[in-house]
């Protein structure tokens, strides 16, 4: 996710670049940073599963809460870097980020599930400053030939963040104690009331470690000199006006865009909702499925994720990126359906696989949503950010449709989200050639 393209400013010249690499490089850990507090996520949900005994809905509102904080806070990102500047709005970020890893501790020692999500909410709206401003900044460090080098290399690191997330995860929150409703139903008060507070207690070091190693990453960051075109606010920009005079009325005539925003609002949510729920729809369709080895299967399909964005930008150089996208959302389409209705390892195997051709959705989705906007293109990424909101809601959804049937079935929810993706690309396809010619530059990572 990102402001939107990245901003025109005159980059530092060639001969300065060699002073830019360690700058370069604290940007670049922060596409992993944000990797991990997003997986992380699909551990908590199994863990404060058997810890506050929930439901699946309300165990879905672990995500609700997460993507909450990106969509309250993505515009105010947005001022906030170009008031300040970008470096400014990336230690604000990461302090925000530390503080709520932090307040799980407080959370821990409360019991209580509110403050959990409380902590979620404020680590995510830290998230949507770093996401913010990490893309431009990677575009300006550097010569300008490389830009594109630059942006790649750094999402190359957002999926090995989001696999680290779900290997500590199961190696430091998940304890490999379960238990079933009958075992549960026949222990003491006592020995009930030990184990959800042992569960309960589970991801407090882990997120107090990862809180500080944020924090003292902040202070690296505001410590580090930055290229005065990233370290102070941004000066003579052109497209500031749209965000002033009646720009909001002028995107809602561009109905390709309006579409684009509806749709990764159902890409988010099929995204969120499938890693969400995939260690509990590994348990309940090969039973006898530990969470251990549960969370390993989300960990594969993160490794899937990571192959399918290398070969879909290899793919994008042959075939149109819409056309792309269409057929991938379609045999997501196909995959969910056997997840909900296959079952077993059939059905595990499938729900798998559509992390690998979903891979190329989000930045595909952003970048067709702007075509042709020209001097809106910022103002119009805001609202291309603030669609996540997807992520809250579509999870919640999916749990409310397994507590009444089974997880299996939840799965056509992703299935008609991935629907929505196809028909944007078909309908990508019938874009005037002037507004579809020309290549792709993927911006924004998710």
């Amino acid at each position: 996710m990102s402001d939107g393209h990245p901003q025109q400013h005159q980059a530092a010249p060639s001969g300065a670049q060699p002073k830019w690499v360690v700058p370069i490089a604290l940007i670049v850990s922060l596409f992993f940073l944000w990797g991990v507090a997003n997986n992380l996520n699909d551990v908590l949900i199994a863990q404060f599963r058997k810890a506050f005994d929930l439901q699946d809905w309300q165990s879905g509102l672990v995500q609700s809460a997460f993507y909450l904080g990106y969509f309250f806070c993505a515009m105010p990102a947005a001022l906030f870097a170009r008031r300040y500047g970008y470096k400014a709005a990336i230690v604000f970020g990461l302090a925000l980020y530390g503080v709520g890893a932090l307040l799980f501790y407080p959370a821990a020692e409360l019991r209580a599930y509110s403050a959990f999500l409380g902590a979620l909410f404020v680590i995510a709206s830290g998230l949507a400053f770093l996401e913010t401003s990490a893309n431009p900044i990677m575009t300006v460090l550097g010569d300008p030939a490389g830009a594109e080098r630059r942006l790649n290399l750094a999402q190359a690191f957002n999926p090995l963040g989001s696999i680290t997330g779900v290997l500590v995860g199961r190696q430091f929150i998940l304890s490999g104690v379960e238990y079933t409703p009958e075992q549960l139903a026949a222990m003491s008060p006592e020995a009930l009331a030990h184990f959800r507070d042992t569960e309960a207690m589970a991801a407090q070091s882990s997120y107090l470690v990862l809180g500080l190693l944020v924090l003292l990453w902040a202070l690296v960051v505001y410590a580090v000199r930055f290229p005065t075109l990233v370290d102070g606010p941004e000066e003579a920009v052109d497209d500031g006006a749209p965000w002033q005079e009646g720009g909001f009325r002028r995107l809602l005539r561009h109905r390709h865009f309006l579409f684009g925003v509806v749709t990764q609002f159902f890409y988010v949510g099929a995204q969120v909702g499938v890693w969400s729920f995939l260690i509990r729809y590994s348990q309940h369709s090969v039973p006898g499925t530990g969470e251990k080895t549960a969370a390993a299967y989300l960990t594969l399909s993160l490794v899937a994720f990571m192959a399918g964005r290398f070969a879909g930008t290899a793919l994008m150089g042959r075939i149109p990126a819409e056309r792309l996208m269409g057929l991938f959302a379609g045999i997501n389409v196909a995959l969910c359906l056997v997840g909900a209705f296959g079952g077993g390892w059939l059905g595990l195997g499938a729900m798998i696989a559509t992390s690998f051709f979903m891979s190329i959705m989000f930045p595909t989705i952003f970048a067709l949503s702007l075509r042709g906007l020209g001097p809106l293109t910022k103002l119009g990424s805001s609202w291309l950010v603030m669609a996540i909101i997807g992520g809250a809601a579509i999870p919640v959804v999916m749990g409310r449709l397994s507590d009444v049937t089974s997880i299996a079935v939840a799965m056509v929810v992703p299935g008609f989200c991935f629907a929505v993706v196809a028909a944007f690309g078909l309908a990508g396809r019938g874009l005037p050639a002037g507004e579809r010619d020309g290549r792709l530059k993927i911006v924004a990572t998710h």
